[in-house]
């Protein structure tokens, strides 16, 4: 699979490179390299070493716009596509390593599904922020020396990720909804379509570990 970088015009469908908040990356970068680092990948949605950080409040306020927001990683080794996910608000990600995302755009959801052909890989460098939008579909970060896995910052609206709220279902996306905030699309292969994700991703359950 082809790799490209954040830095690429194509990215521009899938989101941006924040630029500024220099000193603010560097407290988070710091506190995120005492986080763990997992044999597979792990999650923590809200993390106190980071949220306590003076760099949490100028996450919020420069990059949500004065929203309340959560600090959280996702941290370990990975290299397959497994899900893709949404929220109605855009993600902010920083590693302290080199990490790819596999990403693909909620436009090409056609009739309730998604061909794992049209996702895309692309690197984003140690200490590069970037922010993937709304209507970019992704899931957990693989990384690109498995000697050194990844650990990645995961900032978003407060409250995301947890509890899945008790609805009834009343629209075609109530389907997905696995936690708050967070639209889940599985791969048949995967673990959570184990555990009753929607499976609703064709195709191949891309594996990048032969292009890294």
């Amino acid at each position: 699979m082809k790799i490209e970088s954040v830095f690429d015009p194509a990215f521009a469908a899938y989101g941006h490179v924040v630029t500024g908040l220099e000193e603010a990356k560097a407290e988070i970068l710091t506190a995120l390299a005492g986080t763990p680092l997992p044999k597979a990948t792990d999650y923590c949605a809200e993390d106190p070493a980071l949220q306590e950080l003076p760099a949490a409040a100028e996450v919020c306020e420069h990059l949500f716009g004065g929203m309340p927001c959560q600090l959280g990683w996702c941290n370990g080794h990975n290299t397959k596509l497994n899900c893709l996910e949404y929220h109605r608000d855009s993600e902010f990600n920083l590693g302290t390593e080199d990490f790819i995302l596999l990403v693909a755009r909620r436009d090409q959801i056609e009739d309730g599904r998604l061909d794992t052909g049209k996702v895309r890989a692309f690197r984003v460098p140690a200490g590069t922020l970037v922010e993937v939008y709304a209507t970019t579909l992704h899931y957990a970060p693989c990384h690109t020396d498995p000697a050194k896995g990844f650990r990645v910052l995961v900032a978003l609206p407060a409250g995301t990720n947890t509890a899945k709220p008790d609805i009834a279902q009343k629209s075609g996306e109530d389907a997905w909804l696995w936690a708050c905030n967070k639209w889940l699309l599985a791969h048949p292969d995967s673990t959570e379509a184990a555990q009753g994700a929607a499976v609703v991703l064709d195709g191949e359950n891309i594996d990048i570990a032969g292009d890294i």
